[in-house]
């Protein structure tokens, strides 16, 4: 059975950085999307960033591009997502997630990833 382990999230200041992981179990091979996603309280689902099998083919959302670099590290199964210059509207649960049917996903929803991590709360403080 598939699991995905996010870690890393707190509290921190506006301009902080802060670096999360995401621990992928129980998958024997690497040949799999992943991405990142939040959720704000009373605020829908939203994607954050994605890449590909092989880490190099990435994508952000226009409210963190610049600020936010995705990496996969395939010898240890994690994938990191290192965030700068956070801001209040950065403040929400992150997830990690895998569709594990391709290799990259140009959708961007929730409903196109398969497996999900629990998620850690990121909060930023003005």
């Amino acid at each position: 059975q598939v699991q995905l382990i996010e870690s890393g999230g707190g509290l921190v200041q506006a301009g902080d950085s802060l670096s999360l992981s995401c621990a992928v179990r129980g998958r024997p091979n690497h040949r799999y999307a992943i991405a990142w996603f939040r959720q704000a309280p009373g605020k829908e689902r939203e994607f954050v960033a994605v890449a590909d099998w092989t880490g190099l083919k990435t994508e952000y959302a226009a409210s963190v591009k610049g600020r936010v670099t995705m990496f996969r590290d395939d010898a240890a199964n994690t994938v990191s997502l290192e965030m700068n210059s956070l801001r209040p509207e950065d403040t929400a649960v992150y997830y990690c997630a895998t569709n594990l049917s391709c290799t990259y996903s140009a959708a961007l929803v929730p409903q196109a990833f398969d497996y999900w991590g629990q998620g850690t709360q990121v909060t930023v403080s003005s």
